[in-house]
């Protein structure tokens, strides 16, 4: 199968005639009413794509590449990975508040799996799932034959002026995190053997790691709310590094709430010698590929936060809060600091 018929047969879905037309006359219909969704005005099939951003919107790009061995086990399943691939650049939307808009591919296969059909068709029905789910559709790429890697860009919208962004955390703030962190950590270190768990607590924890929701909803909910945020992807101390780093700001952390961040743990019975606290908080605080939202908000808007979170489903816990003072620091219950490492994982560290 050459590279034209695998992107025919598997990454290209027929649009109905006259696309172009029919999307800018609705793009043209919804910006007469104020509505704030981009479409695409053309898609695979020509040497560019063409994306028509509704008014008053800012287009958000992000790209992100997954490399077999360094992202993802050989032995991921395949709609999985189509999943993850997409979830991980929705993530880096939502934590700027965007709404997705469309997305491209490029991918590098192996013969081996260039050749696979059923492999292809379940990567392909992974991906395209989560892209309908979100709106979200492929408008191009590039494949090519090499080590198996996926590198997606995703373009979203945002009202001008409204992005969520990292240098908004002031003195005062509340810290926030959605979710659960940790989860994905347990089930790597499972799969690697550095640890035994039981296999309902493997599945869940796995679930984590391979198929991680994207809090879009939650990142449109927060504008106006929030005083910025970022997506935890290398860790939530590194990862919060850069909000620090950004804002000219400090935290602290509640060491007790860190150490409980973990779903699969809390909702399981634990050897204590296994899965302390202290390996829990660990876990929460630098096991990366949780794509969860950590974010700010003045303590004003803590009922906001909340009500938000409510609206979009999505549970969320204050974790801390912001100092002007630089540098991370975990709280304990008698008030003791001690520094935390604002280091994310770096891929050449």
């Amino acid at each position: 199968m050459g590279e034209f018929e695998l992107i025919e047969r598997f990454f290209k879905r027929n649009p109905p005639p006259a696309q172009a037309q029919r999307a800018q006359a609705a793009t043209d219909s919804e910006a007469n009413q104020g509505a704030d969704a981009g479409r695409v005005v053309l898609g695979i099939g020509d040497d560019c794509a063409l994306l028509q951003p509704a008014p008053g919107q800012q287009l958000a790009i992000s790209t992100d590449m997954l490399v077999e061995g360094r992202h993802f086990l050989p032995s991921v399943d395949p709609a999985a990975l189509g999943h993850k691939a997409l979830a991980v650049n929705l993530s880096d939307l939502a934590a700027m508040g965007a709404r997705p808009l469309a997305f491209t591919l490029a991918l590098a296969l192996p013969p081996e799996r260039a050749r696979d059909e059923a492999w292809l068709a379940a990567l392909a029905g992974g991906l395209f799932a989560l892209a309908d789910a979100h709106g979200c559709p492929l408008v191009g790429g590039d494949t090519t034959a090499g080590p198996l890697n996926l590198c997606l860009t995703v373009f979203g919208e945002v009202p001008a002026g409204q992005a969520l962004r990292r240098d908004g955390a002031r003195p005062g703030d509340e810290l926030w995190v959605s979710g659960s962190l940790g989860d994905a950590r347990l089930a790597l270190g499972a799969l690697r053997g550095e640890w035994a768990l039981p296999p309902a607590v493997l599945a869940a924890a796995r679930q984590q790691l391979e198929r991680p929701t994207p809090r879009v909803a939650l990142g449109l909910v927060l504008r106006g709310i929030a005083s910025s945020a970022i997506d935890v992807s290398d860790g939530l101390a590194g990862d919060l590094g850069h909000i620090l780093k950004a804002s000219g700001t400090g935290a602290v952390i509640d060491t007790e709430i860190a150490s409980n961040m973990i779903a699969a743990c809390t909702h399981h019975t634990w050897p204590e010698s296994q899965f302390d606290s202290e390996t829990r908080r660990r876990l929460a605080l630098t096991g990366g590929d949780d794509y969860e939202l950590a974010f700010t908000a003045p303590p004003a808007r803590h009922q906001a936060v909340l009500a938000a979170a409510q609206a979009a489903q999505t549970p969320v816990t204050r974790i801390g809060r912001i100092e002007a003072s630089p540098g991370l620091w975990l709280a304990g219950a008698d008030g003791q600091r001690s520094p935390l490492a604002a280091r994310a994982f770096d891929h050449f560290g």
